[in-house]
């Protein structure tokens, strides 16, 4: 199969998820003009045309936001859904644990080789850029008081913004994820 077929199928794949799904798809302008936040009651979704992701930001967090020239320990939950096959792969139980550095804005990250879930599952550190594109909207920051929340977003991320498997096999992605700042 050619590899624009694959695209093709790909593309397919997450168009009949957002219909499945009732997504309703908000422009980046539109997503600026709500303040940096997508309506859930409303199941919005931003599409980001310079890498082609999809997100939900379901809650904002309690923390900060990880400031520029800065590194930290993420720690993750997260639930994965291969669009094209449907096979749904439940993590949130356990957690990921990243290296998260925000260089002037442009975030890289790398899982934690000894105990990654992700690098256990896929055989490899590197943290999907994908799941890097909520941090620039998202806080970091730990339950310290009863109103304290997790971030929390949604993610349809394709093939290309994905991880290794996923970008070699040319799928994309559904993940629901909670964010927070580790020790």
């Amino acid at each position: 199969e050619s590899y624009a077929k694959q695209l093709e199928r790909q593309s397919e794949s997450i168009d009949a998820f957002i219909n499945k799904h009732k997504i309703t798809v908000i422009s980046e302008s539109q997503f600026a003009n709500q303040g940096y936040k997508t309506d859930t009651t409303k199941h919005q979704y931003v599409k980001f045309n310079n890498n082609g992701v999809y997100m939900q930001i379901v809650n904002e967090g309690s923390g900060e936001k990880l400031k520029k020239g800065e590194t930290a320990t993420v720690l993750c939950r997260f639930d994965e859904t291969n669009l094209l096959t449907n096979r749904a792969l439940a993590w949130d139980g356990m957690v990921d644990k990243m290296m998260v550095t925000n260089t002037s804005g442009t975030f890289t990250a790398t899982f934690d080789a000894s105990s990654s879930v992700m690098k256990r599952a896929y055989r490899n550190t590197m943290v999907p850029s994908g799941w890097l594109v909520p941090l620039t909207y998202i806080n970091l920051g730990r339950i310290a008081k009863p109103d304290d929340k997790l971030a929390h977003v949604r993610l349809i991320v394709p093939s290309s913004q994905g991880h290794k498997h996923a970008s070699d096999n040319v799928y994309a992605c559904f993940y629901d994820i909670t964010y927070q700042r580790g020790v």
